[in-house]
């Protein structure tokens, strides 16, 4: 299955060429495709913050091309370089905190750095080691994307319709997909006849990234409002929603685009099953539950606002970003080092312990 995967791969957004990194600009799609080159760390954080790249693989896949040209600028300079490396890796870290796996790069980065940094070869060592985030990120996404399938033909083997939200594929990570992957590995088995994807408001991830990716491959989608949800559920066959997520804690609480935790209600009341796909970067064990997590909020005018002309009253828009969707509300997490099934402190602690299954 493997190699057919691999074939299907059509969609890339980031693009290392040595000298820059290259983001496809995910706020001119669907309509244009430009690609964005940042020749510094400045330039990555700021396309991070201003969701040029978007998922919380591919904004640790950035952040770590991001240290490359931190610390080739920072070289160049002379002087003390590592010591003033410190201020990218904070200036990176502070674009997107909410993202466990930009976390989990910056520090890999950093644990690389400590281990070479007196090295003549550290540049080419640190931007071995993006490139290997990069690579990895990759791998995790076809493992992944196995495992889901697996787990759809065991619960029901007949085509059936699939419910998402956000934008998990390609775009948002370094390949195939975390969720989106698991929904295109079971097009291409004959495991999914048809897609809804909710348009994913304010920033209509749905409707600009999912709907456009999977269009792209001939995969059947519908798009529908995010409120349509538990109609659709009640009254198409929904069998699975599939989700991917931003920080998964210690007991299997799941960070995710807003309009995730009611999904997640609207699916256990309708007898849909629930899955979270995500790599084991994402999972952050120091935080015991989704009550330690500082939920992040933007402004207030991305509701009242579209393109820059004003279409909401004349009030205070509330703006979260994420809600956290609580561990039995879950089926089965999905990861590269496995699968947990209804998710707790337990199981959470012993997934950590495996090694990748590739």
């Amino acid at each position: 299955m493997r190699d057919r995967l691999l074939a299907a791969e059509k969609v890339k957004s980031i693009d290392w060429r040595g000298e820059a990194l290259y983001l496809l600009d995910q706020r001119s799609l669907p309509f244009e495709e430009n690609w964005l080159a940042c020749a510094d760390a400045q330039g990555v954080a700021e396309a991070i913050r201003d969701a040029v790249v978007r998922g919380a693989p591919a904004i640790g896949i950035a952040a770590a091309y991001g240290v490359v040209l931190a610390a080739r600028e920072r070289k160049a300079a002379g002087g003390d370089w590592v010591a003033a490396l410190e201020d990218d890796f904070t200036l990176l870290a502070d674009s997107r905190p909410m993202a466990a796996n930009l976390t989990w790069a910056l520090n890999r980065m950093r644990d690389r750095l400590r281990r070479i940094q007196a090295s003549a070869d550290a540049l080419q060592v640190l931007e071995a080691e993006a490139v290997s985030i990069h690579e990895s990120d990759r791998e995790a996404n076809l493992t992944m994307a196995q495992l889901g399938v697996e787990l759809i033909r065991r619960h029901q083997g007949n085509a059936q319709a699939v419910l998402t939200h956000c934008n998990t594929g390609a775009l948002a990570t370094g390949g195939f997909g975390t969720a989106l992957g698991v929904i295109r590995a079971a097009w291409l088995d004959g495991m999914i006849e048809q897609v809804y994807a909710g348009e994913t408001r304010p920033w209509l991830q749905g409707s600009r990234l999912t709907a456009w990716e999977l269009e792209s491959e001939g995969i059947p989608v519908a798009l529908n409002v995010d409120s349509a949800a538990a109609h659709i559920m009640k009254t198409k066959g929904v069998t699975w929603v599939i989700v991917g997520a931003d920080i998964i804690t210690a007991n299997g609480d799941v960070a995710n685009r807003i309009g995730t935790y009611q999904l997640a209600v609207n699916a256990m009341h309708h007898g849909v099953r629930f899955m979270v796909v995500a790599p084991s970067a994402t999972i952050d064990m120091a935080l015991a539950s989704g009550e330690d997590i500082a939920l992040e909020e933007r402004d207030g005018s991305e509701l009242l606002d579209v393109g820059g002309v004003r279409v909401g009253a004349n009030v205070r828009g509330f703006n979260p970003v994420f809600d956290v969707t609580p561990a039995d509300l879950i089926d089965v997490i999905v990861t590269e080092k496995g699968i947990v099934e209804r998710p707790d402190a337990a199981k959470m602690a012993q997934l950590m312990c495996r090694k990748r299954l590739h």
